[in-house]
């Protein structure tokens, strides 16, 4: 009976170590679909030695990315995810432009994890990983609470953009006094500002008050009337802030309408999308301050110094959201005991980044952001 019982243990251990042997030498392999040819090409390349960064420091033998090239269309993405399957991989990174995941959903066994930031008619299968609209307003909503902002106006441009804003609007159910939609061509949006702010009605209220005031007589009545005349309007503005969903040059002319019609951010807060750090707006200083919210900057300059002195060339954002997905997938994997399976997607789980924090949930992720000022020509952190 004895010998039986050890044999028995021997056997179990023998099992276990064979699983063991097995399990340790299992490859985690992971497609990765981006521009390798081609206009885009450099964009790939970057991403490549990005990865290749966080593998270093996941420090892990068993990872194996196989990359292919989608050439930037939607056509060539199909066809090598249909060579990644015929090879067994689930997990695909990738693709980078929203445009190449169009056929993706003929695959429904593997699971994109796609670089875009937009959430609204994609595949099933594909979850976008980039910074979205409902996780930039999200921090927004925390920054307006926290500062008893709930009078905003919303100024979305006509543009595709415009319906993950209002998804987001209804997803956040922050809190906001209208939702104005403006024209970027300049000579419209002026007058739609204009239009916005009661600009005309205001600059008509400043000029019949000094025609009033002028026709009293009083003994501070020169006073009154040279700093009246120092206002370009008169009268309240019945919204405490704005939320402009957009960037670079728009964002800019937007906030210079607003300055136009004696709507400064002095006297309301101008708080717009994330902008990466976009230094440009630092020299605005008429327009300051101006609030954002955004991935965690400290990190991302780190990130920046660190892949310019490997690989002698300047990071960018998709190379840094990259660099993240990795890390991600791995500890998805680890959570799930290194079974690669659709569902690590669909639990509630969170992933600590250099972007910030993942929030992960039915096959959605959203970003836990920092929110920044512009002023003073610096980012100023406010949480």
């Amino acid at each position: 009976m004895k010998t039986l019982i050890k044999l028995l243990l021997f056997l179990l251990l023998s099992f276990s170590i064979f699983n063991q042997n097995i399990f340790a030498s299992e490859k985690i392999r992971i497609g990765l679909i981006v521009p390798l040819s081609g206009d885009n090409s450099l964009i790939g390349e970057k991403i490549i030695k990005s990865i290749r960064m966080a593998i270093n420091k996941i420090n892990d033998d068993r990872i194996e990315i196989i990359p292919k090239d989608t050439k930037s269309n939607p056509i060539d993405a199909l066809k090598v995810s249909k060579e990644l399957y015929k090879e067994g991989i689930k997990i695909v990174i990738g693709p980078v432009f929203n445009e190449s995941t169009r056929y993706l959903d003929d695959l429904k066994d593997i699971t994109f994890i796609s670089f875009t930031n937009k959430l609204i008619d994609n595949p099933k299968n594909v979850i976008s990983a980039g910074v979205n609209a409902i996780s930039q307003l999200q921090t927004i909503k925390k920054f307006n609470d926290k500062n008893n902002l709930s009078k905003s106006i919303l100024l979305i441009p006509k543009s595709q953009f415009k319906k993950e804003i209002e998804e987001a609007i209804n997803k956040t159910k922050i809190k906001h006094k209208k939702v104005f939609y403006y024209d970027r061509e300049p000579t419209k949006l002026t007058k739609q500002i204009e239009d916005l702010t009661k600009y005309q009605i205001r600059k008509n209220n400043l000029k019949y008050e000094i025609k009033r005031i002028e026709g009293l007589s009083f003994k501070d009545k020169e006073r009154r009337i040279q700093n009246l005349k120092k206002k370009d309007t008169l009268g309240n503005i019945d919204f405490d802030s704005v939320i402009i969903a957009d960037f670079d040059e728009n964002l800019k002319s937007v906030a210079t309408s607003l300055l136009y019609t004696d709507v400064s951010s002095k006297r309301i807060s101008y708080i717009t999308l994330n902008q990466w750090f976009d230094e440009s707006l630092l020299k605005e200083n008429s327009l300051h301050p101006i609030y954002f919210p955004s991935i965690n900057k400290v990190n991302y300059e780190l990130f920046m110094n660190e892949f310019k002195n490997v690989y002698g060339l300047n990071g960018d954002q998709l190379s840094f959201l990259s660099y993240d997905l990795i890390g991600l997938v791995y500890f998805l994997i680890y959570e799930n005991n290194f079974k690669i399976s659709k569902k690590i997607f669909y639990k509630n789980n969170k992933f600590k980044g250099k972007i910030g924090i993942f929030e992960i949930s039915k096959n959605t992720i959203t970003h836990q952001l920092n929110f920044y000022s512009i002023e003073d020509n610096k980012f100023k952190k406010i949480f």
